[in-house]
């Protein structure tokens, strides 16, 4: 039920303000919201994984990516697989 909680919000947004708003994720996850918050955020914003992912790329550079999947190097399988998809 909650997990929809802004879906329909971000489904009328243009793609350039869901691009200003994913830039935003990106800001607040450097400056300490956890990663999986990132994610899956991401995804709600852009309506889906893929475009999520993309969007990602486009603000985060490869080895950057790349440093938050080895930084879940301890977490969860679950986490660790979640974090790979989105970022790699």
């Amino acid at each position: 039920m909650f997990t929809d909680i802004g879906t329909e919000v971000y489904q009328a947004w243009s793609t350039e303000k869901r691009r200003e708003e994913i830039g935003k994720l990106v800001e607040g996850y450097r400056a300490g919201v956890p990663v999986v918050v990132l994610c899956m955020t991401a995804a709600a914003v852009a309506g889906s994984h893929d475009d999520a992912r993309e969007y990602l790329s486009d603000f985060m550079p490869l080895e950057e990516r790349q440093a938050v999947v080895a930084a879940q190097a301890g977490a969860d399988e679950e986490v660790q697989s979640l974090v790979r998809s989105f970022m790699l």
